[in-house]
């Protein structure tokens, strides 16, 4: 089975904003980013809330962060086409229904110009100019 290089398969879940560690973004192995990008939070928020944790449950934390950091995948550098790509990506992710929502406005609109487009070049107003041109 061969892999496409725009969507590597994600075993955390479907298209490519899975989970990942992100070192390019990273401090130590790119835990908070990764989990940051995949949360759609700020780094510094989630650096934030891993400290903060880890003073009240330091073992636990520890043991998470190293965890996450031995079991997730690098973020690979293909994983986007471009910014819009990942932007689209992201919303759906965070907000699907808003994101099928977008669709359907936009084929809606699709399909009520190509409407219009039809009733025109079948009208019979169209044939008759066609005869003048035609002249």
């Amino acid at each position: 089975m061969s892999r496409d290089r725009t969507m590597p398969q994600d075993p955390f879940g479907p298209g490519p904003t899975g989970l990942y560690r992100d070192p390019a973004h990273g401090r130590i192995a790119g835990v908070c980013a990764g989990l940051a990008n995949y949360f759609g939070v700020s780094i510094g928020g989630m650096r934030l809330a891993v400290i903060v944790l880890g003073f009240v449950f330091f073992g636990p934390v520890l043991f998470g962060y190293i965890l996450l950091a031995v079991l997730l995948p690098r973020r690979p550098a293909f994983l986007f086409k471009d910014p819009d790509d990942e932007a689209f990506w992201h919303s759906v992710a965070r907000r699907p229904a808003d994101t099928v929502g977008g669709l359907a406005r936009r084929f809606r609109a699709l399909d009520d110009r190509l409407a219009r487009m039809e009733r025109r070049v079948t009208s019979p107003e169209e044939a008759l100019r066609a005869r003048f041109r035609d002249l």
